[in-house]
């Protein structure tokens, strides 16, 4: 009898550790939605994210970038993973979710502070130089060094829209450890990614070495949830993550900030037209659903192994409500349903698989001395 139960012991924590090993064969990519300038939504579910992970670990100093491969964010989502990710110099992050939610809150008068421009002075704006300041003091280590897309403790991803080439442009740290030509400051690529037109002029910024020049606008025009470009990223980028063959090898939480505006408030006009902020408002939250029902197919609707987290409400006002909100997924041919589990156990029972497969072991990206061919006009 002793004998039989130790024989079963023994294999039971055999099975454990082979399935372990085949699931830790999958890249993890957390994707962070742009939406809002608090990003209430994606604050909520990155501390209960990290909360969790320190919970099921039993680490008390356990961060989100140990157990992801991949950060991805857009606007206020690039804020978040900027600083979730940015090396302290030790190969730790500047910034812990509680932190850096916490940061972005009480900096938020001053990140997103209004001014009258014009010549009557009538037309509001927030002010560049406000949010600069407070972009740099973020994204600066204690010794003073500025920190830039290479000094990430795991790979990022930031798209804006590039109004020198008309076209998307997304910063990578794969890319800036190929050249300095496509190495930019971590404060700059955030100003870039959140420069609202009609809220902040186009911002320009230019690489490390000179050679390379962006003037962007929002990177939540054309990719407000960049979860479909961190996918495409990883599995096109043999370099880094050289074991990934598709999708069956991903496991993806992406997190949304809610929708810009609820229904009842995109009224039609009197002559029965959208207004102008209403279609804004469906264009940029139709991005985001679109991506997220691309995903869903391209998953064949694997409900473990893609995970979106999305407020379904619109009188969310505390994290607490986010968390206790029941979650909503995509429908296969259009839709949506509202499932039984709130937002926070969705985000649980991530973490639980997320914690079983280990620790992230994913290597710095190597820094290759090779430079890249530049287009005409400097990209």
């Amino acid at each position: 009898m002793e004998f039989s139960k130790m024989t079963l012991e023994i294999f039971s924590q055999l099975e454990h550790k082979w399935l372990s090993h085949c699931e830790y064969k999958k890249t993890r990519i957390l994707s962070i939605d742009g939406g809002g300038t608090k990003g209430l939504v994606a604050g909520a579910a990155l501390i209960h994210l990290e909360e969790q992970i320190r919970a099921r670990t039993g680490d008390s100093q356990a961060c989100i970038i140990d157990f992801f491969d991949v950060l991805a964010g857009t606007g206020i989502g690039a804020i978040f993973a900027t600083m979730l990710t940015a090396d302290d110099g030790t190969g730790r992050p500047l910034f812990s979710a509680k932190d850096a939610v916490k940061f972005v809150l009480e900096k938020h008068s001053e990140m997103f502070k209004i001014k009258n421009v014009g010549i009557l002075r009538r037309r509001q704006r927030f002010s560049d130089k406000s949010i600069d300041n407070v972009l740099k003091e973020a994204l600066r280590r204690n010794d003073g060094k500025v920190l830039t897309l290479k000094d990430t403790c795991k790979p990022l991803l930031v798209p804006c829209y590039d109004l020198n080439s008309s076209a998307p442009f997304v910063f990578s740290r794969a890319d800036a450890s190929e050249s300095p030509s496509f190495n930019f400051e971590l404060w700059k690529v955030c100003r870039a990614t959140s420069a609202t037109p009609t809220l902040f002029k186009p911002f320009e910024l230019t690489s490390i070495d000179g050679k390379t020049t962006c003037l962007a606008i929002d990177g939540g025009l054309v990719m407000n949830n960049p979860t479909a470009a961190a996918v495409t990223h990883v599995l096109h980028n043999k370099r880094d993550f050289p074991s990934v063959n598709g999708v069956e090898d991903l496991l993806v939480l992406s997190l949304g900030n809610g929708p810009l505006r609820s229904p009842s408030h995109r009224q039609l006009q009197r002559s029965g037209e959208c207004s102008t902020p209403s279609v804004v408002d469906i264009a940029l939250d139709g991005v985001s659903e679109t991506v997220d029902q691309m995903l869903g197919n391209a998953f064949c609707w694997n409900r473990t192994d893609y995970v979106r987290i999305q407020a379904n409400g619109f009188t969310t006002e505390t994290e607490e409500d986010v968390l206790r909100e029941r979650g909503v997924e995509s429908l296969p041919f259009g839709g949506k349903r509202l499932l039984t589990e709130t937002n926070g156990q969705r985000i649980e029972s991530f973490v639980q698989r997320l914690v079983a497969t280990g620790k992230s072991s994913l290597p710095p990206s190597p820094c290759k001395e090779t430079a890249v061919t530049l287009l005409a006009n400097g990209r």
